[in-house]
Parts: C-alpha cells; sequence; structure tokens
C-alpha cells in the first residue's frame, strides 16, 4: 500500500480506519559490488510485504542519509544531521497533520539515528534497524556468519548488480569518525567483511524472517 497507487482522497479513506504508516529511512551510498540504493531497496521491500499483510500505509521513502565517511566512493550522496533531523521531523509533523498518529520508521542504513525531537511530539513512533534485529542475530550466529557493511548480509538477489567474489575477506574494524580517504584505504572495495555472499535460499529465508518479525511489530505498534 504505496503512495505511489493512491490518490488524497484514498489516504482520506484510509484514515477513517487506520492511523499507522510505515517510514522507510535509507542512504545512498557505496556498498561495494552491491547497488549504491541498497539501504533503500532493502527497507522498501520490506515494509511493502509488511504493508500488504497488514493493510499499513508505506510512506515515499527517504533515499539519503547520513554517511560523511563513505564519500571518498564515487556515488555516495550525504546529509548533514541536522538536515536529515529535519527532514525526518518535518515529514512526521505533515503526516500528523493529516491524522497519522503511529508511525513506525524502519531504517536501512547505521548512519541516521531516530531525532530525539520526536519523543517530544504527541505521537507514537517506532525506530526499527532491520539489520540489529534478534531474528538477524540469530541467522548470523546459526550460520556462523558476521553481519557487516556491504558483505553477505545486504547481498539479495534484487539489488545484486554482478557475480560476487567468492572469497571470504578478513574482518576490517572501522572508526568511523577517520576521514572519508582513510577509510576508503582501509576498507578497498567497500565491504568489511566475511562473505560477500551465500545462497539465494538463505538470503529468501532471512527476508522472510524479518518480514515476520517487522510484522509482528507493526500489529503491536499502539
Amino acid at each position: 500500500m504505496r503512495f505511489d497507487d493512491l490518490n488524497w482522497q484514498d489516504v482520506a479513506s484510509y484514515l477513517e480506519q487506520n492511523d499507522r504508516i510505515i517510514l522507510v529511512t535509507g542512504s545512498t551510498e557505496q556498498h561495494a559490488f552491491l547497488s549504491l540504493t541498497t539501504d533503500n531497496q532493502i527497507p522498501l521491500r520490506i515494509a511493502d510485504a509488511v504493508g500488504q499483510r497488514t493493510h499499513t500505509l508505506v510512506a515515499p521513502p527517504l533515499n539519503f542519509g547520513v554517511t560523511p565517511y563513505f564519500m571518498s566512493y564515487p556515488g555516495t550522496i550525504s546529509l548533514q544531521n541536522s538536515t536529515f533531523d529535519a527532514v525526518v521531523v518535518d515529514i512526521v509533523s505533515s503526516l500528523t497533520s493529516h491524522g497519522f498518529r503511529r508511525f513506525f520508521v524502519l531504517n536501512g542504513h547505521g548512519g541516521n539515528e531516530k531525532p530525539a525531537v520526536l519523543d517530544d511530539m504527541d505521537v507514537r513512533v517506532v525506530w526499527h534497524n532491520w539489520w540489529q534485529s534478534p531474528v538477524v542475530q540469530n541467522f548470523a550466529a546459526d550460520l556462523q556468519l558476521t553481519p557487516g557493511h556491504a558483505n553477505w548480509l545486504e547481498n539479495f538477489p534484487f539489488n545484486r548488480l554482478i557475480e560476487s567474489p567468492t572469497a571470504r575477506k578478513p574482518t576490517v574494524d572501522i572508526d568511523y569518525t577517520q576521514p572519508a580517504l582513510k577509510i576508503r584505504e582501509m576498507l578497498g572495495d567497500g565491504s568489511t567483511g566475511d562473505y560477500y555472499a551465500i545462497r539465494d535460499e538463505h538470503m529468501n529465508r532471512l527476508f522472510a524472517l524479518v518480514v515476520d518479525e517487522v510484522t509482528r511489530l507493526v500489529v503491536n505498534l499502539r
């Protein structure tokens, strides 16, 4: 149930029955051999699946986030923290003025944080980083894998551009406060390490687990 398929009368009718909405926040940044829009595609796919299950509206995604540390990789677009916070608050304020009261923010990028001012607004806002969820951590532990940036964790069939390397890259510990050029020097191709990809059957199972988890969270949003 995306805004793409609705007009304003549809939203007005929806608000007569429901005041929940899913917001997607992401980023446009390097993801090694994966799409630059990986952090948008993954949460939006999850949101679409959850929206269909729960009959919850999904707002247009915020495709840009806070990622200054990857600015040495061409294609990365970064916002300042203050800009990101202001845009998120303006989105929530706009939707609140129409009658939305329960917001589930499905975040796809680690550099994005919940604006503190949202806690002072007279609405319910749940901020969820999908990759930090219990089901993802349990999935990784079961397969003895390490979740990371631009590694198997984000390598779904729908955001994969080319065949991924088969090697298992040594894990790179990054201090994201370092200059962008230094981070590129340390990361090289952009992945933080471990396998670049695992079997699609595993990734499809992970996607299903995450959708189930987010569905429960949205249904229980009070």
